[in-house]
């Protein structure tokens, strides 16, 4: 009988550019079983929402097929939490008659301990584990300062990243799809259409296709299309500039290394000094790694904790109502409220928008970051810890390479900046389509009778008043060291 091995995908859910799964099908005379582990409970406890829910499952399916076209059957299985899947996979091992599990590393709190519970596991049971560094480009935990420390400051780490990838260049290329095995396709395990606890997902599937196919296409389509003008267009919410490849990077439908690949192919093969929309997008790529790069070097900020932990004592107002004025998007900032609504209708957001809408809560309403961070991931489709995290925290002043806390966005500034005609606010705020490209930015400086007749709110805040409450709160702490 030919040796098998068990490859477990879990943020990595495709057939190409997937290192474990490369390695474990580089043998021929090896076969390879998939699986993959529906975790209701503790995708709860982590705060996945339905839209991202029903997107991974979705992907889960496809990834399903495209091993099956390999001759890979995907074995699917479903345990409430962490706790139970060393011995949920440690058995299926002994089913499937597996010498060795293959997997790509996760760098969250939980995700470690779970897979080094899971290691110990079939490692006492006498079976090899391989593991890889597969959702970054460059390991996280091997860009150092001169001093080995972990990097705090985003600039100074992109130097340190591009010298590596750099020197490393001939290692960073895709690797392969697995060949094609002889013989009958394997029929994938039917992937649950919902998972208990989470409602149905509210969310047009057709507003995300799943699996690597539409990945590629989406990637293929930027570069030929929009990443020339990536540096001008990104800031530009009612502009079609970016990639929206966040959920597919979220689930690992497509790799960073894929993205980064694409992009230096048509930077005439440069990282950086090249053209300048293709160097803007490839320092998000470098963004994301240094997010994760926090992840590793920083464990607290999986932990519900401010990177920065003297902040932790800034006194976060818990008004629930201010709260959900802001979930809703009934701020009365339009641009606020715009971007809200586009998040509880599509589950994504666009970046500039993340920044404007966080700082709002975060300085505006002295609302607790981690607030924010939760509802976002409670609803977007490419919610991930480290990206969102990082952003947050960024935005609250809280967190690495974190936004001065004197850095206060004005929402209406921002506004009338980025969607100078108001474009995008029409789209997400019909009530306001009506009105000129002056007052849709900021409808309360219209006449009384005019307002009462928009059915919008009125602010629920004064900005100026509310950025000179905040800089007192943050001057009040510094004064304490």
């Amino acid at each position: 009988m030919k040796p098998r091995h068990l490859v477990w995908f879990r943020s990595d859910l495709r057939t190409a550019d997937n290192t474990a799964l490369y390695e474990a099908c580089r043998n021929s005379s090896v076969h390879a079983v998939g699986v993959f582990i529906v975790c209701g409970k503790q995708w709860q406890r982590h705060d996945w929402g339905p839209a991202k829910v029903d997107f991974v499952l979705r992907s889960v399916e496809a990834l399903g097929d495209a091993l099956a076209d390999r001759g890979i059957p995907l074995r699917v299985l479903q345990v409430p939490t962490f706790k139970q899947v060393p011995q949920a996979l440690g058995e299926l091992a002994r089913q499937e008659k597996c010498e060795s599990l293959y997997f790509n590393r996760e760098y969250e709190v939980n995700e470690r301990a779970r897979d080094e519970r899971t290691t110990n596991v079939f490692q006492s049971d006498g079976l090899a584990v391989h593991t890889f560094d597969d959702q970054t480009i460059l390991p996280p935990d091997e860009i150092r300062t001169q001093a080995g420390a972990f990097y705090t400051v985003f600039s100074p780490f992109k130097k340190s990243w591009l010298k590596r990838a750099k020197s490393e260049a001939d290692d960073l290329s895709p690797r392969q799809r697995p060949r094609r095995r002889s013989g009958s396709t394997p029929r994938p395990d039917k992937v649950p259409d919902r998972v208990e606890g989470f409602d149905p997902s509210p969310m047009d599937p057709d507003l995300w296709p799943a699996g690597e196919k539409e990945a590629k296409r989406r990637l293929d389509r930027f570069i030929d299309r929009h990443a020339g003008d990536y540096h001008k267009d990104r800031d530009l919410p009612a502009v079609d500039g970016t990639s929206t490849l966040s959920p597919y990077l979220a689930c690992g439908s497509i790799s960073a290394r894929q993205c980064l690949h694409a992009a230096m192919e048509a930077n005439r093969g440069r990282l950086d000094g090249g053209r300048k929309g293709l160097d803007t997008w490839i320092s998000e790529l470098i963004w994301r790694e240094f997010y994760r790069h926090v992840l590793v070097g920083f464990p607290r900020v999986s932990k519900h904790l401010p990177f920065k932990r003297d902040t932790d004592r800034l006194p976060w107002s818990e008004d629930r109502d201010l709260f959900q004025a802001w979930c809703d998007g009934q701020t009365g900032y339009p641009i606020v409220d715009a971007a809200m609504r586009q998040l509880n209708a599509t589950g994504w957001m666009h970046n500039r928008l993340r920044m404007v809408s966080a700082m709002f809560l975060t300085k505006d309403l002295l609302i607790d970051w981690r607030w924010g961070e939760r509802y976002f991931m409670q609803h977007l489709v490419d919610g991930d810890l480290a990206s969102n995290n990082g952003g947050w925290q960024w935005s609250a002043s809280t967190g690495t390479d974190a936004v001065p806390y004197f850095r206060i966005f004005n929402p209406t500034s921002q506004s009338e900046r980025f969607d100078k005609d108001g474009s995008f606010i029409r789209q997400w705020c019909p009530e306001l389509a009506e009105l000129d490209h002056k007052a849709v930015h900021d409808p309360s400086r219209l006449p009384p009778l005019v307002c009462s007749s928009l059915d919008y709110p009125e602010p629920i805040v004064d900005h100026a008043k509310a950025r000179q409450r905040t800089l007192a709160a943050f001057k009040k702490l510094s004064a304490r060291h």
